[in-house]
């Protein structure tokens, strides 16, 4: 089940690369991406990816978006996205199907109503929502027609549809209230079938919804916060998943922060690229 023993403070932004058929992730608050056997680090907090091509991610930080050539590590700034507010720091963020970039951004001591989520669409940064205290859980649905986004500290994810370019419209509705189990959303991910896949913090699990919002099933992991999921693998069955060991001390549980990886009987969604 363990992918990687590298310990993250807050592993985060799971992300399979479908050309290179290679995973990556980050340590948000260690400043680093890695992949297996190899990482690169950063001088401000850097949270999620996005692909543009083989050869190249778009990476979300502390300051803005911007280009990252795997080869090289050259770090390249596509455009400034909270740059003058030193309270936040980038967090979740995903590709959506029409070749946008969704990402949220929050304060980094968490604090509350700090942040807020953004969508990137061919060089174009609009602000879609605000104030979130925790952005997670941005996914979409396989036909493209609903997006998501959670708090975690309001315990709920919502839905919104989809329009034209795959910008919002209306409303958001609530997808799932969890408030009243005590569960805190994180990362998701829709597989194949439209089912979501939520990391959920400090339950040491990945829960599955129906499309409807009925639970499924869960998957345990070894880790306590478990963080983000993202499929991968040759047919995209492997549901790899990040966790996180800050504020944690566990001299009996080594495997907190490190990142995981497990067969499922579900199959994925490819990566979406993102389209500069």
């Amino acid at each position: 089940m363990i992918y990687d023993q590298t310990c993250c403070t807050l592993g985060e932004g799971a992300l399979w690369h479908p050309l290179r058929k290679e995973f990556y992730w980050f340590d948000i608050l260690g400043k680093r991406l890695h992949a297996q056997g190899r990482h690169w680090e950063f001088d401000t907090y850097v949270s999620a990816a996005g692909w543009t091509s083989e050869s190249q991610l778009m990476i979300a930080s502390a300051t803005g978006l911007h280009l990252f050539d795997i080869a090289s590590g050259r770090t390249d700034d596509l455009c400034p996205m909270e740059a003058e507010n030193t309270v936040t720091r980038s967090n979740d963020g995903r590709a959506d199907p029409y070749g946008g970039y969704w990402i949220g951004t929050m304060g980094i001591g968490a604090e509350e109503d700090a942040g807020a989520i953004y969508r990137y669409y061919r060089g174009e940064l609009r602000q879609l929502y605000a104030p979130i205290t925790i952005p997670n859980a941005i996914c979409f649905t396989p036909d493209g027609s609903t997006g998501f986004f959670a708090d975690t500290h309001k315990a709920t994810i919502w839905k919104v549809a989809l329009g034209e370019e795959g910008w919002p419209k209306g409303d958001p509705e609530v997808f799932l209230d969890l408030s009243g189990e005590g569960l805190r959303p994180d990362g998701s991910v829709i597989d194949a079938a439209g089912n979501m896949w939520n990391a959920q913090w400090q339950s040491g699990r990945v829960a599955v919804y129906a499309p409807t919002g009925h639970f499924l099933t869960a998957i345990g992991f070894p880790a306590l916060q478990t963080t983000c999921p993202a499929f991968g693998g040759e047919d995209l069955s492997t549901l790899f998943c990040t966790s996180a060991a800050e504020g944690l001390q566990d001299p009996l549980n080594p495997h907190h922060g490190r990142t995981f990886a497990i067969e499922t009987g579900a199959q994925g969604q490819a990566e979406h690229r993102v389209i500069l």
